[in-house]
């Protein structure tokens, strides 16, 4: 059996010091030292063997910061994993607070494509860690060769309605990058992904150095509620995107797991696009898509073989296999105005489905490191902006059934 553990990590805003990612907003060279220190740690705790992180805007700032975790990592072991001087060397139990540095991982970073490096307007982009490697290069999607339409369907009934308009994307908000690892004798695509926020989009007139619906102090609530539209669009249509990513892996028969900041609940339209929809209880029960009368539906097996294909590739949430493992019943990894949910998600394809005779291992375990999630909301806990505004989560993987 193969063990290994796969984590999500939102650092908040990662660049070196003095340096201005949006208006206004730098970290001083005391600042910078005390978020480096702050990830190092965190990453130490984690042990993780692949980490996806997003919110990076510079490379060598997360290459500085996994340097601090691994000279952390060297100085824990010559501590606590006792040498043949000590009289509780053969004590099995001191191996387990070995924590493997990083020197020997690869890291794969994806530049955002909109990042063209002008001081306070500054695009993230995100990267992946692996202690076990790539096979072959990572791939960032995030620039379309084609743009994609998406059509919208007429409505029945109004005259001369033939065209009811589409939705264009040209290019994600962020990257994502997609990258093959090795893991024991088996080979699994991972996505790390970090979809449209949901702040509102809106736009600047000409000539203008801001967007009207910008101005609280004339608040317009229709104008930000179409700059909330724009947002579930695109976060949508790159959900769309990334699904499509993912089916074609999992028809080729790879396992699959997908990670990041979804910036949106499990049960949110955009996650389920991911995900992929929900299986009817019994598709004997609908009336056939070509019905010529009411008794007109679907067979018993038509029913098991449009089942399996819903099946076949949905991806399932580690998060709820946690729960169901655990007996609990919340996880959370965010806050944001005063309310706390769950946006970072890892999401496993079916190979990795405790209830499916065809798995190549399981979930055993979830771990949630969110004690450091404040936002500013509540007085009684103060809002540091040098940890980061999401929690930090990680599945324990075991391959072999």
């Amino acid at each position: 059996m193969t063990r290994f553990t796969i984590a999500s990590f939102n650092v908040k805003n990662l660049i070196g010091p003095d340096k201005e990612y949006y208006e206004f907003q730098s970290y001083t060279p005391e600042e910078y030292a005390w978020k480096e220190d702050w990830m190092a740690d965190q990453l130490v705790t984690m042990d993780a063997d692949i980490v996806g992180f997003q919110e990076i805007f510079e490379e060598e700032a997360l290459r500085a910061v996994l340097r601090e975790a691994d000279a952390r990592a060297e100085m824990l072991n010559e501590a606590v994993i006792p040498d043949r001087t000590k009289s509780y060397r053969r004590k099995v139990i001191f191996r387990k607070l070995r924590v493997d540095p990083y020197t020997g991982a690869e890291l794969a970073f994806a530049a955002n494509s909109a990042d063209d490096g002008v001081a306070g307007k500054r695009r993230p982009g995100l990267a992946i860690l692996s202690r076990f490697g790539f096979a072959g290069t990572p791939e960032v999607i995030q620039d379309l060769a084609t743009p994609i339409e998406i059509p919208f369907q007429a409505l029945r009934g109004l005259e001369g309605d033939t065209d009811a308009g589409f939705y264009r994307i040209r290019r994600l908000s962020r990257p994502i990058l997609k990258a093959r690892i090795p893991v024991g004798d088996r080979t699994i695509t991972v996505f790390n992904c970090h979809l449209k926020s949901k702040l509102g989009e809106y736009l600047t007139p000409e000539g203008a150095d801001y967007a009207p619906e910008e101005d609280l102090t004339n608040y317009d609530p229709v104008g930000r509620a179409l700059g909330s539209l724009r947002a579930a669009l695109r976060r949508m249509a790159e959900a769309w995107v990334l699904r499509a990513e993912i089916v074609r892996e999992i028809e080729a028969g790879h396992p699959v797991m997908v990670l990041g900041d979804f910036n949106d609940g499990e049960n949110a339209v955009s996650t389920e696009i991911i995900t992929g929809e929900a299986p009817f209880r019994n598709y004997a029960w609908m009336l056939r898509h070509d019905a010529k009368d009411r008794n007109d539906r679907y067979s018993e097996e038509e029913h098991r073989q449009i089942s399996e294909d819903v099946q076949r590739l949905r991806l399932r949430s580690a998060e709820k296999l946690f729960v169901r493992k655990s007996l609990r019943d919340m996880v959370y990894t965010t806050a944001f105005g005063g309310v706390y949910e769950s946006i970072d998600q890892i999401f496993l394809s079916r190979h990795f489905d405790p209830d499916h005779e065809g798995r190549i291992g399981e979930m055993t375990y979830y771990s949630v490191f969110n004690d450091h999630i404040t936002d500013g909301s509540h007085p009684e806990a103060p809002y540091n902006k040098l940890a980061s505004d999401h929690g930090q989560i990680m599945a324990h993987i075991t391959l072999g059934k």
